[in-house]
């Protein structure tokens, strides 16, 4: 998959693609139903997929410095929709210049005059355009003006519930995964370069590999089973399952929250390998002890009751 950051750096042979558009932040079941209905138009008229998000998103431009919210940073995002059989991502950069753009001008500039759009997809609550003033239906219209298809696709629901990014987040901050790997198609992941710590689990006869937050949504704090997958040059090695402590480990505080995962039945130094944890089941709150014998006879019932959940759980690598 290309990933294009510049409308001006679109190659010719992507042009007249059929554009699936949105923030896809969590690559959700929705989302992936709406790239699933792009792909189809895009196979039918055999021309290329490509996708559109926005880097940085909206909301980062317009709430700068704000609390980390994001489920999927974008090059997990990416890796995401490449999964899915996209030729190209377009990550536009969303700038004054593109907020204050009215929608019919982005039409015209961006998806006529730029691109060459065969057919757009959004979902039925796409907004765009200066203080939204574009919408699904005001998109199709301006299409069938200018000369493409809109197809908007309808929700995908949860019950009675529809499956957002939104949603999900608020379950992932409650420490909720199962749920939110329902709503996703897969247990929320984190991923990053193993950092070094303290070595304080080391000593404690457990462990860890430790991963940053940054650009992280910051889940419940707390003690997760976990399964975890290895990679080398962008492809997975290896899988282990494990139990993690997302947090700042009251016992021995530190500052900065991390991921923290002790991993069954291993014993390798993966210090800068590039690790995904799969957050599959949430066990119990963070908790501070009296003395580190309280601490480790608690860690080692974690594991077991870790490695009881990772048996029950549907969700799989």
């Amino acid at each position: 998959m290309l990933i294009v950051r510049h409308i001006a750096e679109v190659p010719e042979s992507l042009k007249g693609a059929v554009i699936a558009i949105g923030n896809f932040d969590g690559v959700h079941r929705g989302h992936q139903a709406l790239i699933e209905t792009a792909a189809a138009l895009a196979k039918a008229r055999d021309v290329p997929l490509a996708v559109m998000v926005f880097e940085p998103p909206p909301q980062d431009f317009f709430n700068p410095g704000g609390e980390p919210y994001r489920l999927t940073p974008f090059r997990v995002k990416a890796k995401l929709i490449a999964n899915l059989g996209a030729d190209a991502l377009f990550a536009f950069p969303f700038d004054a210049d593109l907020a204050h753009l009215p929608a019919p001008d982005f039409v015209l500039k961006v998806l006529v005059e730029g691109l060459k759009a065969a057919c757009v997809v959004v979902g039925e609550d796409f907004q765009f355009g200066a203080g939204k003033g574009g919408d699904a239906t005001s998109l199709a219209y301006m299409g069938e003006m200018e000369g493409f298809v809109t197809a908007i696709v309808p929700p995908v629901m949860n019950g009675d519930e529809k499956i957002s990014s939104t949603t999900i987040r608020q379950l992932v901050r409650q420490g909720r995964p199962e749920t939110a790997a329902d709503l996703l198609g897969r247990p929320y992941s984190i991923e990053g370069r193993v950092m070094r710590g303290d070595a304080r689990g080391r000593t404690l006869g457990f462990p860890t590999a430790n991963l940053s937050l940054t650009g992280y949504l910051r889940p419940a704090f707390g003690i997760y089973a976990v399964r975890a997958t290895l990679f080398q040059d962008d492809k997975p090695v290896s899988c282990h399952t494990g139990v993690a402590n997302l947090g700042i480990r009251p016992t021995f505080r530190i500052e900065t929250p991390l991921l923290e995962t002790f991993l069954f039945d291993f014993n390798r130094d993966i210090y800068d390998h590039h690790m995904a944890v799969a957050l599959v089941s949430f066990l119990r709150p963070e908790e501070k002890f009296h003395n580190v014998s309280a601490l480790v006879a608690q860690m080692t019932l974690d594991k077991d009751v870790a490695k009881a959940a990772l048996e029950r759980s549907p969700h799989r690598w």
